[in-house]
């Protein structure tokens, strides 16, 4: 968590690098806004159609108003998750100088020089990857929701574990790639690293339920991921 806070005071001081990361973080804001909105209008309609067995309940409307609430709520959370992904996606070379200038404060820079559009592909490649694997503890979650107690208590307990991982997982991207690691490498550091990774990203994905809080505290979200991926979770032999 402490990493978090570093970041979003080294944006502080740094007002101008600070709007210069609002810019992707707007984008794409407006983007999940929009989307978010149409969830809401929706979710009655989308709960009907998935529970088409409740149709001969006396209480189905009780049924489908909780089913539309959940759906909506998981949308938030795959929209907090995805939101880092995607922003980073438009932002890419927004974030990569932002990132680059944190590590410049703090000594070399470490070079990995593949061009920039083999960078974003490679970065696109990779966060669709992430989807996929946080799609795969997200559907059971979802399942697990419908069950009473453990749907209200232990599961969004799991869930923001699993969606802070893999927010770490996106934010320390960019630095870990600067330094030659590729997705497997970087997915075994922070599971070496559970403790580090699960605390900053937990803190970053309860921050981003606060609304407007993801675009504001974006760009001090790559630069903490950037100080604790050179502090604290790359490998001795490859810090500068």
């Amino acid at each position: 968590m402490g990493f978090f806070l570093k970041g979003l005071g080294w944006c502080a001081r740094r007002p101008g690098w600070w709007l210069f990361g609002l810019i992707p973080a707007l984008i794409a804001f407006v983007l999940y806004v929009v989307a978010l909105i149409w969830l809401a209008t929706n979710a009655g309609d989308i709960a009907a159609w998935v529970t088409p067995f409740a149709d001969d309940w006396g209480w189905k409307g009780l049924f489908r108003t909780l089913i539309g609430i959940l759906i909506f709520v998981v949308g938030l959370g795959l929209s907090i998750i995805t939101f880092t992904a995607v922003t980073l996606a438009i932002g890419e070379p927004f974030y990569e100088k932002l990132s680059e200038k944190v590590e410049e404060d703090f000594g070399a820079v470490p070079g990995d020089d593949l061009p920039f559009w083999r960078s974003l592909f490679r970065s696109i490649r990779d966060s669709l990857m992430t989807l996929v694997y946080v799609l795969m503890f997200t559907i059971p979650l979802f399942v697990l929701g419908f069950v009473p107690v453990i749907g209200q208590t232990i599961v969004p307990v799991l869930g923001a574990l699993v969606s802070g991982f893999f927010l770490t997982v996106e934010l320390t991207a960019l630095a870990m790639e600067r330094r030659g690691l590729h997705r497997k490498d970087r997915f075994a550091i922070l599971r070496n690293n559970k403790g580090s990774a699960l605390g900053f990203g937990v803190a970053i994905f309860l921050t981003f339920l606060i609304p407007f809080a993801a675009v504001i505290a974006m760009p001090g979200a790559v630069a903490g991921a950037t100080l604790m991926v050179r502090v604290r979770l790359t490998p001795s032999t490859l810090v500068p």
